[in-house]
């Protein structure tokens, strides 16, 4: 790892301390007053800590021989917090939608009424048993000592910042509305299939309780389905996974709808994975209907209101790998399949993980915000241009759905402005998440010192724009991690006249895929000014006919209304997942503040 080039590489990048941004901040335009809420600037200079680091200092006990079974003690002094209510079963049957539900099909069916009843019941139990099952505390604290475990193989550190977690637990202690129980929605992305196991893990092990996940569209054998569901999973019933109406969901929906508000109830924190892998910043059909379920909780009153945390997950490399073509197989997940997988990844190098949680706010606030911003659609049009003209935020357009969500149906008993209003609250957890990783970037080849001068501008830039990385220290540890990390993916050619290494990736279509998704990560952070500089382009082409051949760039003066137009028309074809922006900020105010950088940044002058 030598270089003997002559240049100066001894670059060291600081941990940065309070200069670090802070990321993962609420949106201050959907929610102002849960933006000043748990949030104080001291938190963003508390540091990381690795999560799956476990030492005698975390029992009660000291000694010699707490120090070689630690993580067994620890594990066995996390506080479990209580399930949902034994009677959980007789609340379903006794509440007003799922009697709605069994005296309509009374009408219908003939016979005697205490058999039907029977029946009904016995239907209810066995959706409910589809759904969930009650913990078992003994194999939730096996399988989690065995977890920890398994990560401490897997990954050199999971990193966790300090302020992140003491904004949720916070939230746990003091809700904004002041109003009790208020229970914790956690609103996730989705790498990997050990994400649920994960974050399960560290919500336990923080002290944030044993959440309910749900689990989406991945086909579980029967034994894996029990042993997650002990663990604390949730699955939709089966006959509502394809039902787009509320006629149609019947029994099965109005037991499942009954179930999370007993859930939200119970001060139970509640895990949504937004997206399906490897698909990333669109919703999926198994998201948007939790979504829903959570706002008819809150909208009927089961709840008071929901705090809602977006939580964002990453890896220097996905375990499992990316899946090739995004489509799940047919045959269902065993156990047997787990565990080899799981010793598979155990002789690999994973790297590092990080995972970051965003300001928690509240859903009763941005749906009323929400409201507020949909009801002006209704206006006479002098009345919008006014709020157009000063910039006042706007609304997702209708038109646009298709973009960010796979399948665009109507979820059951939502109309359309409320499938809207669950669209954008999904798109404001998905872009509102996490910093940026370990990202190296290749082209058909680089030499290695050339590579960390790039990697250097490349940090700067980035947290420049406010955005964080998941990574520090020394600049050339930082590379050769890095390339470790790729080894599969590219070639290194020592070149001793040169006195440096030259850097190839490999030509196989596998290794460009693994590659562009790591760069990929980057996109939104200059998706702006790369809008920006594709409308300069697009004019100069319009106005090359009409140019001397001697006039130089200096020479060429544009309009900003007319640069401003052709951004906005760029904005408009572009899908907006891609540039990872927030549905609430409209287009018309992102094209003016891309033409602002490029004045900014010095590639444009502004002349009266």
């Amino acid at each position: 790892w030598a270089c003997d080039s002559g240049q100066k590489l001894e670059m060291f990048i600081p941990f940065l301390g309070k200069c670090r941004p802070f990321s993962g901040r609420c949106c201050p335009t959907c929610t102002p007053k849960s933006w000043d809420g748990f949030y104080h600037k001291h938190l963003s200079s508390l540091g990381f800590r690795d999560a799956i680091r476990v030492t005698e200092e975390d029992t009660r006990y000291r000694g010699w021989l707490v120090r070689r079974v630690c993580a067994f003690l620890a594990v066995w002094d996390w506080k479990i917090p209580a399930d949902t209510p034994r009677d959980l079963p007789a609340r379903i049957c006794r509440s007003k939608r799922v009697r709605d539900v069994t005296a309509g099909r009374s009408r219908v069916s003939r016979g005697d009424g205490k058999s039907h009843c029977r029946r009904c019941k016995e239907k209810i139990l066995a959706i409910l048993a589809e759904i969930q099952a009650p913990l078992s505390l003994l194999t939730l604290r096996l399988c989690n000592w065995f977890l920890l475990k398994l990560l401490n193989r897997l990954f050199l550190s999971v990193q966790l910042h300090r302020g992140q977690l003491e904004m949720v637990l916070r939230a746990t202690r003091t809700p904004p509305s002041l109003q009790p129980d208020v229970p914790l929605v956690f609103l996730s992305t989705h790498k990997s299939q050990l994400d649920g196991l994960l974050l399960s893990f560290l919500l336990f092990s923080q002290g944030l309780g044993v959440p309910r996940v749900t689990v989406g569209g991945q086909v579980c054998s029967p034994r894996l389905r029990a042993l997650l569901a002990r663990l604390g999973g949730i699955f939709l019933p089966r006959r509502t996974e394809q039902t787009s109406s509320e006629q149609d969901e019947g029994l099965p929906g109005a037991v499942l709808a009954t179930y999370v508000e007993e859930v939200l109830r119970s001060q139970q924190p509640l895990l949504i994975f937004l997206e399906e892998p490897p698909i990333a910043l669109r919703l999926s059909a198994a998201a948007r209907q939790w979504l829903a379920l959570v706002y008819r909780a809150v909208r009927d009153g089961a709840v008071p209101d929901v705090l809602l945390v977006p939580v964002g997950i990453a890896y220097d490399v996905v375990p499992g790998g990316l899946q090739r073509e995004g489509v799940q197989s047919a045959q269902p997940l065993g156990l047997g399949n787990c565990l080899w997988a799981a010793c598979r990844a155990a002789c690999q190098n994973l790297g590092c993980a990080r995972v970051d949680f965003a300001q928690p706010f509240s859903l009763q606030e941005f749906v009323a915000k929400n409201l507020i911003q949909q009801s002006c659609r209704e206006k006479p049009l002098e009345e919008l241009l006014l709020p157009a003209i000063l910039g006042t935020p706007g609304q997702l357009d209708p038109k646009k759905a298709e973009f960010w969500s796979p399948n665009p149906v109507t979820v059951a008993s939502l109309g359309p402005e409320e499938e809207i209003l669950v669209t954008e609250l999904g798109l404001h957890s998905l872009s509102g998440e996490g910093g940026d990783y370990l990202i190296l970037l290749f082209l058909q080849g680089i030499f290695l010192s050339c590579l960390m001068l790039d990697f250097a501008w490349l940090l700067e830039e980035i947290l420049l724009r406010q955005r964080d990385v998941g990574f520090s220290g020394q600049l050339r540890a930082l590379v050769q991690h890095s390339l470790t990390l790729l080894a599969s993916q590219i070639t290194l050619y020592h070149l001793s006249p040169v006195g440096d290494i030259l850097v190839v990736p490999k030509a196989s279509a596998v290794a460009l895929k693994e590659l562009s998704h790591h760069s990929a990560a980057i996109l939104p952070v200059f998706a702006g000014e790369a809008v920006g500089a594709c409308a300069i382009h697009a004019l100069l082409m319009e106005m090359l006919p009409f140019l001397g051949v001697t006039v130089g760039p200096s020479a060429i003066v544009l309009s900003q209304d007319e640069l401003r137009r052709k951004t906005l028309e760029l904005l408009r074809l572009l899908p907006p997942n891609l540039l990872g922006l927030q549905p609430c900020k409209p287009l018309d105010c992102l094209s003016q503040d891309i033409v602002d950088k490029l004045l900014l940044c010095g590639l444009l002058e502004a002349e009266e």
